[in-house]
């Protein structure tokens, strides 16, 4: 941990510092940095006396946030519409890509419910078929996905970047190059890995990203995004109409003066009144990782699940389910114990935070964390 993250522990993470918790669950909600907390109570207070809320903090607030999400991925603000979930996003995909009847999405089976229920519902709604490739094992089978591309009217591939129950890192470019190379829309669900991990949209064959905050980006809930590849942003019309998805809507003084045609921006796709006060946080945040620096933050990462990953190979009662190498992981550690629900008990009475996921210990350490906790942690685990 370089002296730089040391002191932003102590500073924003004071109960880590005094011993509270170890806390290990970023890949459920991660914890609010002091600076976001101060910045949810300082926009709360002036929601107590609204007439000290100018337009522009408002909408400052979301234009920041609009940038701040676009660095994070490598994009341009115009391209990001904010959401409070990442459930929007992936509905929206689902919603407004033109399926047809006949079509079929495609997606790996054991994904997490909310890349399976929308295209459930757009079965029932459009008669478009949801196929679900088995697993090799429990991990994501990206050579059956990718042949499955060539079955007869595939239109729509539906993954998770990041395993939320085994942490397995999908190869974006390659599934991407390969749905692009076939005329297939390529949907991906964020979550686990922004924050985490890089990612250049620039340099991946991606359609929609869609990404809540409230894990790995340290934010409040009812914050996120989604991200449109540029050319779908003006070609998609929105499911969900807001009275600020269309272009005059900025000019306050003349609302009913209604002209029904959508920004050119990805802001056509949300539905406001957002909550200001959560950006406001989720803003705070991203400075945080700015001021540590992206690619710090993401080595940090790398080094302590790789810390955890080195320590199971000199076990022989734990399994690693997350794959060892880190090119195919992020942030989170799956580690299957011989007894998971004692292991848990364990790991909870001590203090530590951390989630039983499919049969297995799911670790997920931050920038924050240090290699002492997780040798505490480990150690808790296997009842040491």
């Amino acid at each position: 941990m370089t002296d730089a993250i040391r002191e932003l522990r102590a500073r924003e993470f004071p109960w880590a510092v005094r011993g509270e918790q170890i806390f290990l669950n970023n890949a459920s909600t991660g914890p609010l940095p002091q600076r976001a907390v101060d910045a949810l109570r300082e926009f709360t207070a002036l929601r107590a006396e609204p007439w000290r809320i100018s337009q522009e903090t408002q909408f400052g607030t979301l234009a920041k946030a609009r940038a701040g999400c676009a660095r994070l991925i490598g994009a341009e603000p115009a391209e990001i519409a904010l959401t409070v979930n990442t459930s929007y996003g992936l509905n929206l995909a689902a919603r407004a890509l033109p399926f047809e009847a006949g079509d079929v999405v495609l997606t790996s089976d054991r994904e997490y419910p909310s890349n399976v229920y929308p295209w459930m519902a757009l079965e029932a709604a459009r008669g478009v078929t949801l196929r679900r490739i088995p697993c090799a094992g429990v991990l994501p089978d990206e050579d059956a996905i990718v042949a499955a591309l060539d079955a007869p009217r595939v239109r729509g591939l539906v993954l998770s970047w990041v395993s939320f129950a085994t942490g397995y890192r999908i190869d974006v470019a390659r599934i991407g190059r390969a749905c692009r190379e076939r005329g297939i829309w390529f949907v991906l669900d964020a979550i686990q890995g922004v924050g985490a991990a890089p990612l250049d949209v620039r340099a991946v064959d991606v359609d929609i990203i869609a990404c809540g905050a409230q894990k790995w980006l340290l934010s409040p809930w009812g914050t996120g995004f989604v991200w449109l590849r540029p050319d779908l942003v003006r070609s998609l019309r929105p499911v969900d109409v807001s009275w600020m998805a269309t272009r005059n809507s900025d000019d306050f003084s003349r609302l009913t003066d209604y002209d029904f045609t959508y920004r050119d921006d990805a802001r056509r796709f949300e539905v406001i009144t957002l909550p200001y006060q959560d950006f406001a946080g989720l803003n705070a945040s991203l400075d945080l990782f700015l001021e540590v620096g992206l690619d710090q933050v993401y080595r940090h990462v790398e080094r302590l699940a790789g810390r955890i990953v080195e320590w199971t190979f000199s076990r022989d009662d734990v399994r690693l389910v997350t794959p060892a190498d880190s090119q195919r992981r992020a942030g989170i550690v799956a580690v299957a114990p011989r007894d998971p629900v004692a292991a848990s008990r364990r790991l909870t009475a001590g203090g530590v935070s951390h989630s039983l996921r499919e049969g297995a210990i799911r670790l997920s350490p931050h920038f924050y964390n240090t290699d002492a906790e997780i040798d505490a942690a480990v150690a808790l685990l296997v009842g040491e």
